[in-house]
């Protein structure tokens, strides 16, 4: 048994913060002496341990707690995945470092990769664990949303430079995405008003002419210029979005989603999803803006 003062020595710790823990449920003492001073076990030092692992990649306590409470909760796969974390931190922390290294040295680099998404997949993550009924209510199922967490990671770099772009950092752009996951069913609720109707019925008009004849070269002057409709329709009603091959590529897996791909065939005809993702690749492959 070690008393408080011990534990926060070999820890390093703070006795303010261990018994901050205690408060909150988190790391209960094995006992309290008649005078009440805290004692910890061997258990007790392996529960902080885990809790040190978590606090190092940033898990906020109110989720800590939630995870190690979870009678489910497994301390050998948690070490795992802490450590594949952790990997994952080091390694973004070395390209940062060797991307400095080559900016002393007077290299123009202009490079995203280094900016990885860590932090974003991980709410993501952390969201489907805690919002399940959520998630299967505006993406259809869990799994579909797992596609979509694929989808950023498989295409990290594009939407690392489309974050920076357009917020000014992978921190802003994080804190953001995180704001709407929170108030996800609000923000979709909202959308569906009576402007949000009205601009859903001239983007069916717009989709509509798109898949009017399926059979139709997709490479046509005609098709590609309801593509190009369709966007300057995105670049009207989201001012925040520009019309790059990152927007194309989201457009793109969009409608190569399961779910959007039922819907949009139920709604425009078989093989309409195929389509529209054709149409749109095309577009992709072959109006890519000069990057000056």
């Amino acid at each position: 048994m070690k008393t408080i003062s011990q534990v926060a020595k070999l820890t390093g710790v703070s006795i303010r913060t261990l018994q901050y823990y205690d408060e909150i449920g988190l790391l209960k003492p094995r006992k309290l002496t008649p005078a009440g001073y805290r004692l910890y076990d061997e258990h007790a030092l392996q529960t902080l341990q885990q809790i040190l692992f978590f606090r190092e990649l940033d898990f906020p306590l109110k989720d800590i707690i939630k995870i190690m409470q979870n009678p489910d909760f497994d301390r050998i796969s948690a070490f795992k995945k802490q450590k594949e974390l952790l990997l994952l931190k080091r390694n973004r922390t070395d390209r940062l470092i060797q991307l400095l290294e080559r900016l002393e040295k007077g290299e123009e680099c202009m490079s995203f990769k280094e900016f990885d998404l860590s932090e974003y997949i991980h709410a993501l993550e952390d969201f489907k664990v805690n919002q399940t009924d959520t998630i299967i209510k505006h993406w259809g199922s869990i799994d579909n949303f797992d596609m979509f967490i694929q989808r950023i990671k498989d295409d990290e770099e594009n939407v690392a430079k489309f974050a920076i772009q357009h917020f000014g950092s992978i921190e802003k752009y994080t804190e953001e995405m995180k704001y709407n996951l929170e108030h996800i069913s609000e923000i979709m609720d909202k959308e569906w008003n009576e402007e949000a109707e009205k601009i859903a019925a001239q983007s069916d008009l717009l989709y509509g002419k798109l898949t009017a004849d399926l059979t139709y070269d997709v490479s046509s002057p005609k098709i590609q210029e309801i593509v190009y409709e369709i966007l300057e329709f995105i670049k009207k009603e989201s001012s925040s979005v520009t019309l790059d091959k990152p927007l194309i590529n989201i457009l793109i897996d969009s409608y190569s989603n399961d779910y959007v791909k039922n819907i949009t065939n139920k709604k425009y005809g078989d093989g309409a999803s195929d389509y529209i993702v054709k149409a749109f690749r095309y577009y992709s492959e072959n109006n890519t803006p000069s990057e000056k």
